[in-house]
């Protein structure tokens, strides 16, 4: 898991501890993509409503892939993810 792990971090794919609504997903890929969290919320729940079934199979994935930020500091050394 760890090679996913790293080629999350990588591509800037990290789970925050801070601004998490349920595991954080969001928040993280608002970050990657440089916008606020809650119009990456309302966008994911838009793709709920129009594309049934995909983001409920999606989130849960991306929640399993994506690493905690603890997890990269632990790996790095103490170097937190900005």
């Amino acid at each position: 898991m760890t090679g996913i792990y790293e080629s999350m971090w990588r591509g800037g794919l990290v789970r925050p501890r801070a601004d998490r609504v349920i595991g954080g997903v969001c928040t993280g890929l608002a970050r990657r993509f440089g916008i606020d969290p809650w119009p990456m919320r309302w966008l994911f729940l838009i793709a709920l409503i129009v594309l049934p079934g995909s983001p409920i199979l999606i989130y849960p994935v991306l929640w399993i892939v994506m690493p905690d930020e603890e997890w990269v500091a632990r790996e790095r050394g103490g170097v937190h993810y900005s």
